[in-house]
Order: C-alpha cells, then sequence, then structure tokens
C-alpha cells in the first residue's frame, strides 16, 4: 500500500474517532443539563413556603358575626394542602366593631393612606414562595396590610409572590396591581378570588386553584 494512501485512511479513520467522541460527549451533557434543570425545579417545589394574611373576625358582611375571619379559613386550607407556615397580620383596632363603622374606618384610613401597626413580625428570608391575602375593603387590602407591605418592601426580591383575596362583588379589585407595586422586585402571580360567603364549603375550589399552581 503506497504511504498517499496510508496517510489517507489513517486521517478518515481520525476523523470518524473524533465524530463519535463528539456525538457521546453531546449525549453526555445533554443528561447532565436535563438532570440540573429538574435538580433545580425540584428545589423550587420544595421551597419554603408562607402564607401571610390578615383576617376579620366579627361581625362581617353577608355571614354575620363569625368567630373566624373568612381568610383565616382559606389561609388554612392553603397551609393543609402546600404545607406552609402563616403568618398573620394582627391588629386589634377594629375589635368588636359592628359592620358600619368599621367600613367607615376603612374608607378613611385609605383615604388618608394610614398605616396602622400590627403585632409582631416575620422572618422572610427563609422563604421561596409567599401567598399574600386579605379581605378586599374599598377596593384592595385592608390598610393596615400595607403597613406590613413597606416593612418588608425589600424582602420578596426575586421571590414567588401569589395574592389571594376574599370578597362578597369585589373579586381581586386593585390588590394584584397593588402587591407588584410593594413588592417590585418580586415574582407576582396572577391572582385568586372567593366569596367569603363560600369559603366554609368552598376548599374544593382553593384546591383547585392550589393544584393549578402546580403543589
Amino acid at each position: 500500500m503506497g504511504k498517499s494512501l496510508k496517510l489517507i485512511l489513517a486521517s478518515a479513520l481520525c476523523m470518524l474517532v473524533s465524530t463519535a467522541c463528539g456525538e457521546n460527549s453531546k449525549k453526555e451533557t445533554g443528561v447532565n443539563e436535563q438532570t440540573t434543570t429538574n435538580k433545580e425545579t425540584a428545589m423550587a417545589k420544595d421551597g419554603k413556603v408562607l402564607v401571610v394574611f390578615f383576617s376579620h373576625a366579627g361581625d362581617n358582611y353577608s355571614v354575620g358575626n363569625i368567630e373566624v375571619g373568612n381568610t383565616k379559613i382559606v389561609a388554612d386550607y392553603i397551609t393543609e394542602l402546600t404545607g406552609a407556615d402563616q403568618f398573620e397580620i394582627v391588629t386589634h383596632k377594629y375589635d368588636g366593631m359592628a359592620y358600619n363603622p368599621l367600613i367607615k374606618l376603612a374608607q378613611e384610613e385609605a383615604r388618608k393612606g394610614e398605616l396602622p401597626e400590627y403585632e409582631g413580625d416575620i422572618d422572610l428570608s427563609q422563604y421561596d414562595t409567599v401567598f399574600i391575602g386579605g379581605p378586599v375593603w374599598w377596593g384592595t387590602y385592608p390598610q393596615v396590610m400595607f403597613t406590613f407591605f413597606k416593612k418588608h418592601a425589600a424582602d420578596l426580591k426575586g421571590k414567588t409572590v401569589i395574592p389571594f383575596t376574599t370578597h362578597e362583588g369585589s373579586g381581586l379589585a386593585s390588590c394584584v396591581e397593588d402587591v407588584k407595586e410593594a413588592f417590585p422586585g418580586a415574582n407576582v402571580t396572577k391572582g385568586f378570588s372567593i366569596y367569603g360567603h363560600e369559603v366554609r364549603t368552598g376548599k374544593a375550589k382553593v384546591e383547585k386553584w392550589i393544584k393549578g399552581l402546580g403543589f
């Protein structure tokens, strides 16, 4: 066999080996990348979840005098379905108030932009997903929730925030937009709303929503 022919055959063999190695490398890389993606997805789903909410017991429209507020019931459903921790925004400013005086006070607070104090606090750094819920008073959440928002405005950067409301006809009102404005660095999803008079028999609706979020 001539020297030139041997060189040609050797070159061809090297090209075949190189191509095979390259294909194997791509396949191996593909598997590794897919594994990493799956791990990241699993980590996101396994991240810690929190429900932050305000709920008003006592005299409520449509349901009368209740011992457990409508939003508290929804928060409990979320905790049961996701394993979330809870932080309830508590103020005693509205304790014992009849419905009509309460809504007048809520309107005045909203008009003045008041920020009522609440009890206790929580470290949000350990949570990846935060549900935020409350009743709709005059087109948005109660003002005491905005006290919490202002205090923690920078603490939800990069986290998933999921708004929800209880209401008697207002739906989500401007709550989602207000949460987006309060936490500009967060990933705020579209919200969920449920009638206050439905919550005691409406667990299935909450469960359907939660499953739709991937929990």
